[in-house]
């Protein structure tokens, strides 16, 4: 069975930059065609069009999003286009040519009211507008593409681009004090586990596709998250302590636990987003999953002490 060609939007991204290493240690040969915005605008149909008949992927992995969650309250318009309009576009051009799909989406569709992790058929209730216009996305996605598959994740971190890590990073040498909220719970996301499943779910993709046994496509909602759970003043915790074992900081600034209402943002952000993600182990076996947020860390920061 031949390789598939994928194309993957948002190339400069955290998602997209760790999509073209995890791929290029684990399949150096594999067919990857990474297009950044200047390469491919997916809010037009017709630069869709040109790309998808010039480069002929078999699938695409749409990883271009408007991520600024805060500046999407002021912002409407443009992540509405960016996340909720644009996905259905290149699901409608994906459709047309027999191209399989697989898109990035968050917890943020969620609300946060609930006391467990969500399944991928639970209510879906955003509290922002970055997370209601995820949430388009995915409706105009598998109504333009019922085959494809929509992979939520949570609170990406890397050593790429602007995040979580890499802000504790910069104010943890900036300052002796810091206040994290503590009531906001979530699983972690190392942007690289994340690709590795992004990658196996475009394999199992393509082998639906190229099977002559009728091979049952995957397709739908599958939910992917770091785990153990954690709040974000766990999570700094940790990345503070293994900031200062790799010598990336002489010492770890003093940490104090908030409540969200003593660090208002112009997004509001679920309390509780934790994911159900049995469909996934069961897709791809739980052996075959990295989840484990705390090894990202280290990664991330030893990429950064080597850059």
């Amino acid at each position: 069975m031949t390789a598939p060609v994928i194309l993957i939007t948002g190339a400069h991204g955290q998602l997209g930059q760790s999509l073209a290493c995890v791929s290029a240690n684990t399949d150096p040969d594999a067919g990857l065609l990474m297009l950044g915005h200047a390469d491919l605008d997916i809010t037009q149909t017709k630069p869709i069009a040109l790309a998808l008949e010039q480069h002929r992927p078999d699938v695409v992995i749409n990883a271009a999003a408007y991520t600024a969650v805060d500046k999407a309250e002021s912002e409407p318009d443009a992540a509405h286009l960016i996340n909720g309009m644009a996905p259905g576009l290149l699901a409608a051009a994906c459709a047309e040519r027999g191209i399989g799909l697989v898109h990035v989406s968050t917890d943020y569709v969620f609300d946060g009211l609930a006391e467990q992790p969500y399944a991928e058929d639970a209510p879906t209730h955003p509290v922002s507008v970055y997370g209601q216009s995820k949430l388009a996305g995915e409706q105009a996605v598998l109504a333009a593409l019922p085959g494809a598959i929509i992979l939520r994740t949570s609170w990406v971190f890397s050593q790429f681009e602007n995040n979580f890590l890499k802000t504790m990073l910069r104010l943890g040498r900036e300052r002796t004090e810091l206040s994290i909220v503590d009531d906001q719970i979530g699983g972690p996301s190392y942007a690289a586990h994340i690709a590795q499943v992004l990658l196996q779910l475009t394999k199992k993709l393509h082998e639906s596709k190229q099977s002559t046994d009728k091979l049952q496509a995957p397709s739908g909602i599958y939910h992917f998250a770091g785990q153990p759970s954690i709040s974000w003043y766990g999570f700094a915790q940790e990345i503070f302590a293994q900031a200062v074992k790799l010598g990336l900081l002489p010492k770890a600034p003093a940490l104090t636990p908030i409540p969200t209402s003593q660090y208002p943002t112009p997004a509001k952000r679920p309390a509780q987003s934790g994911l159900q993600q049995d469909r996934l182990d069961t897709l791809l076996g739980q052996e075959n999953i990295e989840r484990d947020w705390r090894k990202g860390i280290v990664k991330s920061l030893l990429s950064l002490k080597e850059s």
